[in-house]
C-alpha cells in the first residue's frame, strides 16, 4: 500500500531577482489556470485530459509563456480542481422543505449546479518532479521558473528523515504566505498492507461537537474528548469576524485575513493532536471506524443564534485524513461505515428508536431494555459493532431499522 504525505518546507531567498522570478512565474500560472478553467465551464465540464492537450497546450504556450511541462500541468492543476469541486458538491447535497408538506429532501449535486468558471485567485505554481524542481546532493532545490532555474535553500526541521531512500518526491507547489516562500512537496512511501487477521483493537469512533471525537473500543473502555473550549474559541473567532465584517474599511478587510489564515492554523493544529492521540492511544495494527457524515448536520437548534453558526461542524474530513495517514504509518487503518441508525440503536438489545436519546440531557435511554448511558457513547459503541461486523467479512455493514430486539 502506498502511503502519501505532505512537507512543507520554508525557502531561503538569497536575492530579490529570485523573488520577482517566483511571482511572475505564479501570477503567469495563476492566469493560465482561470483560462483553463473558463474552456471547461463553457464545454460541458470536458476534464479528458487528451483532449484538452489538444485544445489548449499551444495556446497556452503562447498566450502565457509557459514552458512545456508548465503548460501541460496546469491542465492538470484545473481538471484536479474540477474533480475535488465535484466531490464535494455530491457530499454536500442540496436540501430544501416542501412548502405544503413541510417534508425536507435532498438533491445531490454536481458541476452543473456551478453558477460561475471556478476562479483560481491565490497566485501558485504545480512543479513536476526532476523536470520543475529537484532535490540537489548539496542539500539544496533547484526549482524552474519563467527566467531559467533557481538554487535555494530548503529550511524544514526532520525534512532528512524523508531522505533515507524510502519515501519518494512527486509534485511540488511553490507559493507565498505571509511574504514568505514555500514548497509543499508530495512524498510517497510503500508501507505494508493492513491485514484483518492481525487486527488487536477495534475502535469506534463518534465524532460531533460537544464531543470531537469519542471512542471505544473491544475491550468496552470509553474515552472522550471534549469540544467545549474549541466551540467557545470558536464563538470568538466568529464575533471578531463579524465586526471587522462591519467595518468593512481596508485594514478590516487585512485583518480578516489574517484571521482566517489564524483560525485555519488552529484547526488543523487541533486535529493533528486529537489525531496523534489516537493513534498512540491505541498503538499499531487497530482499525478505526468512522462514520460516513456525507450530508450529516451538525446544528445546534439548543444555542442562541448568534452562535449557531460556527457550531454547525467542525474540520471532520481534515481530521480523518490526518488519523489516516497516522493510521498507515503505524500499520493501522481507518474505514467509513453507515452512519444510519448510530445514535438512534440500542447497542444492548437493538431496539432503534429516534425518541430513546435526549438531545438536551445528551442522554440515551432505551425504553425497551432500560440501558442508559451519554448519547455520545451509545454512537461510538454502535460504530465499533459495524467495525467488528467489517473485520468478519462484511464490506459494507450497517443497520437496518427495527423496532423488536
Amino acid at each position: 500500500m502506498e502511503m502519501q504525505v505532505t512537507i512543507k518546507t520554508k525557502l531561503k531567498i538569497s536575492n530579490s531577482e529570485i523573488a520577482w522570478s517566483f511571482s511572475k512565474t505564479m501570477e503567469q500560472y495563476r492566469q493560465a489556470c482561470n483560462y483553463v478553467s473558463e474552456y471547461i465551464f463553457n464545454n460541458d465540464f470536458d476534464m479528458k485530459q487528451s483532449r484538452l492537450n489538444k485544445e489548449l497546450y499551444t495556446k497556452l504556450r503562447n498566450l502565457f509563456s509557459l514552458k512545456s511541462q508548465m503548460a501541460q500541468s496546469v491542465i492538470r492543476t484545473v481538471i484536479a480542481r474540477y474533480k475535488t469541486v465535484k466531490t464535494q458538491m455530491a457530499r454536500r447535497p442540496y436540501k430544501y422543505q416542501d412548502q405544503n408538506t413541510g417534508e425536507w429532501y435532498r438533491e445531490v449535486r454536481d458541476l452543473t449546479w456551478l453558477h460561475k468558471p471556478i476562479s483560481f485567485n491565490r497566485p501558485q505554481v504545480d512543479l513536476q518532479r526532476n523536470r520543475d524542481w529537484s532535490y540537489l546532493s548539496s542539500g539544496q532545490l533547484s526549482i524552474n521558473t519563467l527566467d531559467g532555474r533557481v538554487k535555494v535553500d530548503p529550511i524544514c526541521r526532520g525534512f532528512n528523515q524523508y531522505l533515507d531512500g524510502t519515501w519518494k518526491f512527486g509534485l511540488a507547489k511553490l507559493l507565498k504566505s505571509s511574504g514568505k516562500w514555500y514548497l509543499h512537496i508530495s512524498a510517497t512511501k510503500e508501507v505494508a498492507d493492513f491485514n484483518k487477521q492481525t487486527v488487536k483493537h477495534v475502535v469506534g469512533l463518534d465524532r460531533g461537537l460537544r464531543f470531537l471525537a469519542t471512542s471505544y473500543d473491544e475491550q468496552g473502555k470509553t474515552a472522550l474528548f471534549d469540544g467545549q473550549a474549541i466551540m467557545r474559541k470558536r464563538a470568538k473567532y466568529q464575533k471578531l469576524r463579524a465586526t471587522l465584517q462591519a467595518k468593512g474599511t481596508k485594514s478590516a478587510k487585512r485583518r480578516l485575513k489574517k484571521l482566517s489564515g489564524r483560525e485555519n492554523r488552529w484547526i488543523s493544529d487541533v486535529n493533528h493532536c486529537l489525531s496523534k492521540t489516537l493513534v498512540q492511544k491505541y498503538g499499531a495494527n487497530t482499525l478505526f471506524v468512522l462514520e460516513n457524515l456525507n450530508g450529516v448536520s451538525f446544528e445546534r437548534t439548543d444555542l442562541p443564534k448568534a452562535l449557531r453558526n460556527q457550531n454547525k461542524s467542525w474540520a471532520f474530513y481534515q481530521l480523518e485524513q490526518f488519523l489516516t495517514y497516522k493510521a498507515h504509518l503505524h500499520n493501522s487503518e481507518v474505514v467509513e461505515v453507515s452512519a444510519k441508525y448510530t445514535s438512534q440503536r440500542c447497542p444492548k438489545c437493538g431496539v432503534i428508536k429516534k425518541d430513546n436519546r435526549n438531545h438536551e440531557k445528551h442522554e440515551y435511554h432505551c425504553d425497551n431494555c432500560g440501558y442508559r448511558s451519554n448519547d455520545d457513547r451509545i454512537g461510538a459503541m454502535n460504530i465499533q459493532l459495524l467495525g467488528t461486523q467489517y473485520i468478519s467479512g462484511q464490506e459494507q455493514p450497517k443497520f437496518e431499522l427495527t423496532t423488536n430486539a
